[in-house]
């Protein structure tokens, strides 16, 4: 059995954007994980001193298998990859890996569970909880709207279109404790270009954020090529920076290509992961 592969340069060697054989037998060799210092370094932060604790959480919606008798099992899957280990894993090679199960036999699902809870800790270098929910056990995700209040319908101007931090500020005294909103977050995939489109949500407690800043800054993402959990470690530094909060939290629900959705979440601690709900266009 082989082991996955890391690139320490970054994604130059995975699979994104290139013509995949799909393999349906059993091959974690096809996990394609990245570093997470490289882009880390980018927006200055240190492997030993990250200002933020949190999960990396997907849901997987094509996942399937056999049983001992040869018959296929269809279920759902959730994954969750903490957000100090020093490794993402690339949604392209997840797919390809999930794909390769298609074809194998497993005993049961608590064995097939421990068997990918093992595969994507390797790669990820760090403990990865999984969680399958063969649909014959009636698996549900609520649909919710994100909490708090929406920034989208500000009229304002818009016409930067690369991560700009120098919108955002605060605009009051005091303190208050709130959360926002918007659907208007897209960046793109760091290999292929393709859209990434996504709600972003954060909530936090210090002087108010300007929002009509906040919004532009949100936007300003549109022409950006990152990966999912690089852009909201982005957000969530540069609001640590710009706005100065007291507490902080960012994430963000995309939506699903490949059968996979990414819901990342940073916080400086003291705000708990929010529940797996799903965004509307998840």
């Amino acid at each position: 059995m082989s082991a996955p592969k890391h690139s320490p340069h970054g994604a130059e060697l995975s699979p994104l954007g290139k013509s995949s054989a799909y393999r349906d037998t059993y091959a974690p060799e096809l996990l394609f994980p990245i570093e997470r210092q490289i882009k880390r370094s980018e927006i200055g932060l240190a492997a030993a001193q990250l200002p933020f604790v949190g999960e990396d959480l997907w849901n997987a919606y094509e996942l399937s298998w056999l049983n001992p008798r040869g018959k296929p099992v269809v279920a759902v899957g959730t994954f969750r990859v903490p957000a100090d280990s020093p490794r993402l894993i690339e949604s392209k090679s997840l797919k390809l890996y999930l794909n390769s199960l298609n074809q194998s036999r497993f005993a049961d699902v608590r064995a097939l569970q421990g068997v990918i809870a093992s595969d994507l800790s390797q790669a990820a270098g760090a403990p990865v909880m999984v969680e399958l929910q063969p649909l014959a056990a009636h698996p549900l995700r609520t649909i919710e709207w994100p909490p708090g209040d929406s920034l989208d319908e500000l009229d304002i101007d818009i016409d930067t279109y690369s991560p700009s931090p120098d919108f955002l500020g605060t605009n009051g005294e005091g303190e208050v404790s709130e959360t926002l909103h918007s659907h208007l977050l897209k960046s793109n995939c760091l290999v292929t270009g393709q859209p990434d489109w996504g709600c972003l949500v954060v909530r936090y407690t210090g002087r108010p954020i300007d929002r009509a800043g906040l919004l532009r800054y949100i936007c300003s993402f549109r022409l950006h090529n990152e990966f999912h959990e690089q852009c909201v470690e982005r957000v969530f530094c540069d609001i640590l920076r710009c706005c100065e909060p007291r507490s902080l939290a960012v994430w963000a629900r995309y939506t699903r290509r490949g059968g996979l959705d990414i819901n990342p979440f940073r916080t400086t601690g003291e705000f708990s992961a929010p529940e797996n709900v799903a965004e509307i266009r998840q």
